[in-house]
C-alpha cells in the first residue's frame, strides 16, 4: 500500500480504510519546506485519487470504486477537505460552534447499504465525482466512530501545519504530527513569550 499524501510527511497511515480519510486530509500543502497541494489541478487530483483508491482496496480487501473527477469536482473535493479538517480540529479542540460548512451537500452525500452473500451489511459510496469520493470518506469515518478509533485521527495543533496523523499513544494525548518539528517550535515560541512577559513585569 502506498498512501502518497501521508507518506511524504513521514507518517504511518491510520489502520484500515481510515487511512483514506487521513490521506485525503494530507493532500494539503503543509510541512517544512511546504509540500505541494495534491489537489491543485485536476490531473494532480486524479493521480492522487487513483492511487488512494488502490491503497484503500488493498487495506480493506474490497474492490475500489471507479471515480471520475472533472475540474469542477476538484473544487468540490477541496471544499470537502476543508470541512473535514475543520470538523476534526473542532472535535479535538472542544469547539462547540464551528463555522458553517461551505459545502451544502456535506450532510446528504449518497450512500447505499448492501447485504452480501455472507450476510454482512456493507455501506457503499454512491454518486459521481467528488461526491462519490467524499461518500467513501464519510463511510470510513462512520465505521471509525463505531470502533472508537476516529478520536485518534487528529490534525497537528500547529496552525501552520495541520498535517493529519493517527495518534498511537497509550492515552491518546498526541497533539503534534511530529513533536520534534512542530512541538519543539511551539515550545520555543511559548518559552520566548514567557521571557518577554517576565521582562515586561520586571
Amino acid at each position: 500500500m502506498s498512501w502518497t499524501a501521508t507518506a511524504r510527511y513521514g507518517l504511518a497511515p491510520a489502520p484500515g480504510g481510515l487511512a483514506f480519510v487521513q490521506d485525503l486530509l494530507n493532500t494539503l500543502s503543509a510541512g517544512r519546506p511546504r509540500e505541494p497541494d495534491l489537489l491543485q489541478t485536476a490531473d494532480d487530483a486524479r493521480a492522487w485519487l487513483d492511487q488512494a483508491l488502490r491503497s484503500w482496496s488493498a487495506a480493506t480487501h474490497r474492490p475500489a470504486p471507479t471515480v471520475e473527477l472533472t475540474a469542477e469536482d476538484v473544487r468540490g473535493l477541496l471544499g470537502f477537505r476543508e470541512d473535514l479538517a475543520r470538523s476534526l480540529h473542532a472535535q479535538h479542540e472542544g469547539d462547540t460552534a464551528p463555522e458553517p460548512a461551505p459545502v451544502a451537500s456535506l450532510l446528504t452525500l449518497p450512500t447505499a447499504l448492501r447485504l452480501d452473500e455472507h450476510g454482512t451489511v456493507r455501506a457503499e459510496p454512491r454518486g459521481t465525482g467528488w461526491r462519490q469520493a467524499a461518500s467513501l470518506a464519510l463511510i470510513e469515518i462512520l465505521q471509525a466512530q463505531c470502533t472508537d478509533t476516529l478520536r485518534r485521527l487528529k490534525t497537528c495543533r500547529n496552525p501552520r501545519c495541520l498535517t493529519a496523523f493517527y495518534d498511537r499513544s497509550r492515552n491518546n494525548s498526541g497533539v503534534w504530527h511530529d513533536v520534534h518539528v512542530c512541538g519543539n517550535a511551539a515550545n520555543l515560541r511559548n518559552y520566548r513569550a514567557r521571557k518577554r512577559a517576565g521582562a515586561d513585569q520586571a
